[in-house]
Formats: C-alpha cells, structure tokens, sequence
C-alpha cells in the first residue's frame, strides 16, 4: 500500500508541474498560432529549397539569355597597337647572303560586325579594316593599307549545324525550367505540409498522452478507494497502477518527440525567433472531384517532364546527325566582296578604293576511313532508338502515377468522412464505458484499456487522413500545374530577369 500511495503521490506531483510549466510557458513567451496556408506561404518565401529552386531557375534564365544574345549581331574590335619589331635577319643580294638589322613598326585594328546565319549554319560578317608599316631600313612609299568596308561569307555545306538544333532545344529547356520551377514551389508545399502535420500530430499526441495520465490517474484515485473497501481485486489495482506509470512515460516522449517536430518545421520554415508554435488543424475542407483522365491530358501539356521527354529526343536526333555528317563529304564556301586602298598617309589610304573580290570553295573527301563513321552513326542510332524506348516507357508510367493520384485524391472525401465518423463513435463508446466502470458496472479493466486505445487511434487516423488529403491535393498540383480547386493553372511567379 505504501508503494501506491507514493505513486500516486508523484502522480499528483507530476501532472503539476506540466501545468506549471504550461503556464509558465504561456507566461514568458509569446504564442504563434499557424495555419497550414501561413506555413506553405512561408516555406514558399524562405525556406532552403525554395531558395534553392529560385536560384536554379535563375541559372537557366541567364543560360537562354546568353543563347538569344549569341544569336543576335555582335561588333567587335581587334587591334595590335603597335607591334614593334627590332631583329637581324638574313638577306640575298645579287646571290650574296647576307646579315642586316631589321626594324620595323606595324599597327593594325578590324571593326567587325558578325551574324550568325541560324538557318545555314553559316556566318556573315560586316569589316573595316586598316593597318600601318613603318621600316626604318626601308621606307615604304605606300605604309597603310585600308579595307573600308567588306563583306565576308563562310558556309559550311552538307556539315552539322548547331545553330539549327540550338534553336529547337534552347526554348525547351528554358520552358521546361519555368515549369520546374512552379513544381518545386508546388514540392515545398507537400515537404511543408509534412512538416506541418507531423509537428500538429506531435500535438495531438502529447494532448493524448496529457488525457490518458490524467484519465489514468483519476481511474488509479477512486480503485484504491474500492480495493479499501474489497471491491475489487488486488491485480485490477496494480494494473491501473501500471496504466498510470505507463502514461507517465508516454507524457514524457510526446515532449520530446514534440519539441523534435517543432524544430524541424521550425528550422525548415526558418522560423528563428523565440515564439511558441501551436499549429491550427485546417478547419472546413472543400471536397471536389478529379477526372483523372483531365488529370492526365493536363500533365501532359503542363508538367516539365512532357517537355524533358521532347528535349531528349530532339538531342537523340541531333547526335545521329551531327554522325551522319561529321567525317563525311564536306564543303565550305568562303565568299568576300568589298573596297581596299592603299597610301602613304591614312586619308589618302581611303581615296577612290578599288574593288576587291574572293570566292574559294573547298571540300573534305574521305576515301578510306575503315567504317568508322558508318560505326558511329550506328551508336548513334542505337542510342536514339534507346532514348526513344526509355521515353516511351517513362511517359506511359508518368501517365499511370498521374491517373493513380487523381483516384486516389478522389478517395480522399470518403476516408476523411469515416475517420471522423470513427472518431467520434470511438470517443462515445470510452465515455460509456469509462462511466460503467466508474459507476461499478465493469470491473474488467482490460476493457478500458481497449476502449482507450481505441479512442487515441481514431484521433491520430483522423489527423492521418486530414494529412493525406492536403499532401494528395499539393501532388496533384505538381503534376498537372493545375489547380482543380479554382480551375485555374498555376502561373509562373518569378520576374523574367534579375
């Protein structure tokens, strides 16, 4: 008897100091309450993956905008000012070879203006050019050379062209990374949202632990009065004390396991301050229903994936051409119309120039390679066919996933319904018979124990599937980019340039 009663002496005592210490808590700091749109609101604004995302994005914003800059015309300057050389070289004179010092000072600068032709894959440019020679041993009459202007064509013919292939594959990828970007922003929510319900659980579980201790606690109370009086026997009292050190326990872990989830949702969200967290359950759910078929047919005109699909097959096809014309017969026309002149001072360099005209063509045969560039364009191949089969098998499995969360959020209105229908009916039949054992109608407490359990595990399915409809609803927006609940598509909300 002594043992019982310093148990349920440090019962008493312990259920005041977590009283004491609630109060003391609520006392010192200040109390935040959080919802789940506040969470995912902040996670989307700081948390480290969102950071990560919007400087993944930004990487591949300035990616696209330097390959639209490398299209457009570009005008460049290069210049030798001076270039001064002073040497001793050989010379012939009337078959005598001879030794002499030789100096001279040159300058040269080309103003350039240069495009590249997307279509061809060739390049025309738009020059000006002039350079000056000054020999100190021979003085040259006519030291500058101007070229006012020219205008000069390279053109590969029948070889592989980047610049044909970079205009079908460089909008894909920036296209695809703003959609990459609206699904990470979407991925934030559903890890917010983990956290989120696995500190609210943490919650709940802690008041559950608090309950039963409490429950336990008045059950251990008013056996002991019973066993005085012989009505019950001495196990039933020993049980009902080992309830109540068992909740102890569990009063202890929920603390512990709450302060652990309040840290990370806090450190995920970069919550930094001081400020007690008490997560608000979301209250009134709007249910709806997905075609998953529409689910589907969005995914494939929204998601990023649709785009990566098209992306990779292009580059298969890019690399079985860049096969079939790389070492194979090809040619390059080099083409060049403009003015040059010459003088012995720079305005009298520009003084009625003459015409000046170049075409060459040449060619790359290959007689006797082996087979080799037969072989590379059969990897190539190979690889495209291998690209094309692996696309094929992840877009039908992209497809399916799509089809199964779609089903799946569906399912959602009717586990919610019978988790909370569960519930309550768990709720009512412990107060029944927690009242018939308190009355003295049940002395069975194994009964209790069961109905207690019972109570405690329709709670924790209920906030279960009040998880699961939230995650399922933020997945369905990250494949789809779509937003069934306003019928609207996702928008992408970052600013096109930094």
């Amino acid at each position: 008897m002594k043992t019982i009663q310093v148990a349920a002496q440090q019962t008493f005592f312990l259920i005041l100091i977590v009283f004491c210490l609630q109060f003391q808590a609520s006392g010192q700091t200040n109390t935040r309450q959080i919802t789940l749109a506040e969470a995912i609101s902040t996670a989307k604004a700081q948390s480290p993956d969102a950071l990560n995302a919007k400087q993944t994005y930004t990487n591949n914003y300035w990616e696209y905008r330097s390959y639209e800059a490398s299209n457009l015309p570009a005008l460049a300057l290069t210049a030798t000012l001076p270039n001064i050389n002073q040497s001793i070289t050989s010379q012939s004179v009337d078959g005598v070879q001879s030794y002499a010092s030789y100096q001279y000072i040159s300058a040269q600068a080309n103003l350039a203006l240069t495009q590249k032709i997307g279509i061809t894959g060739g390049t025309l440019s738009l020059n000006s050019y002039l350079s000056g020679v000054h020999n100190a041993n021979s003085p040259n009459p006519l030291p500058f050379l101007s070229y006012p202007v020219n205008i000069e064509l390279n053109q590969p013919i029948f070889s592989y062209n980047p610049y044909r292939w970079d205009r079908k594959i460089q909008p894909l990828k920036y296209a695809k990374a703003k959609r990459k970007y609206i699904e990470d922003m979407e991925q934030v929510a559903i890890t917010a949202t983990n956290y989120f319900f696995s500190l609210l659980q943490a919650q709940v579980e802690k008041k559950i632990a608090l309950t039963n201790l409490s429950n336990y606690d008045t059950l251990y109370r008013i056996a002991k009065g019973r066993y005085q009086l012989g009505k019950i026997a001495e196990n039933e009292l020993l049980k009902l004390e080992l309830n109540t050190l068992q909740a102890q326990a569990a009063v202890e872990n929920a603390e512990l396991a709450l302060e652990n989830a309040r840290f990370q949702f806090k450190s995920y969200v970069r919550l930094q301050d001081s400020t007690h967290i008490v997560l608000l359950p979301p209250g009134d759910i709007r249910f709806f229903k997905v075609d998953p078929l529409k689910a589907v047919n969005l995914a494939n005109e929204n998601s990023s994936s649709a785009l990566d699909f098209k992306k990779r097959l292009i580059e298969a096809a890019s690399a079985v051409n860049f096969a079939k014309t790389d070492g194979r017969f090809d040619a390059n026309i080099h083409a060049l119309i403009g003015l040059q002149q010459s003088g012995p001072t720079i305005p009298e360099a520009y003084i009625n120039p003459a015409d000046q005209r170049q075409v060459s063509l040449g060619v790359t045969i290959p007689i006797v390679d082996w087979g080799v560039a037969h072989g590379k364009i059969k990897m190539a191949q190979s690889q495209e066919d291998i690209v094309k089969n692996s696309v094929e098998q992840e877009a039908i499995d992209f497809q399916r996933n799509v089809y199964l969360k779609a089903v799946q959020f569906n399912m959602q209105q009717n586990q919610m319904t019978i988790a909370a229908k569960s519930d309550t009916v768990a709720r009512k039949s412990y107060e029944v018979t927690k009242g018939r054992y308190l009355i003295g109608k049940m002395n069975d407490i194994l009964d209790l124990n069961n109905a207690q359990i019972e109570t405690d595990n329709s709670e924790k399915n209920y906030y279960f599937a009040l998880h699961t409809f939230w995650r399922s609803y933020y997945e369905l927006r990250k494949l789809t980019l779509f937003d069934f609940q306003t019928n609207e598509p996702l928008k992408f909300e970052l600013r096109d340039y930094k």
